[in-house]
Parts: structure tokens; sequence; C-alpha cells
């Protein structure tokens, strides 16, 4: 997901999405630690989109 797009979407679209996010990266590192997934980076790619997300709720509050 792109920050242009992450950029469109509301404030409670946002915390939907985060959470969606953060739920998804509980499920991959526990499955990895159990064994090794196919793709390890998308690991490293969530944990940052779950960055980007909190970066653009917190601007957004401020914003308001």
């Amino acid at each position: 997901m792109k920050n242009s797009e992450i950029r469109a979407l509301s404030l409670e679209e946002l915390r939907q999405k985060l959470a969606g996010e953060k739920e998804a990266f509980q499920k991959m590192t526990f499955a990895h630690a159990i064994s090794p997934i196919e793709n390890p980076m998308k690991i490293k790619e969530t944990r940052k989109l779950i960055a980007r997300l909190q970066t653009e709720i917190r601007a957004k509050e401020l914003a308001k």
C-alpha cells in the first residue's frame, strides 16, 4: 500500500486497516516461529505498513 493510498483513507478506515494489519502481523510471526514461512520479507513489509498507518493516524489526529 502506497503512502498516497494511505493518505486518502479516513481516520476510521485507517484504524480498521491498522487493526487488521496488526492481527495479520501477529499470525505471521507466530507461524514463522513454528516453521519458516515462504517469504520472510513479508513480515518486514507488514511491520513497516503498520508504522505508516500509525504515523498517518497520528498526523490526522493532530490536524483536528
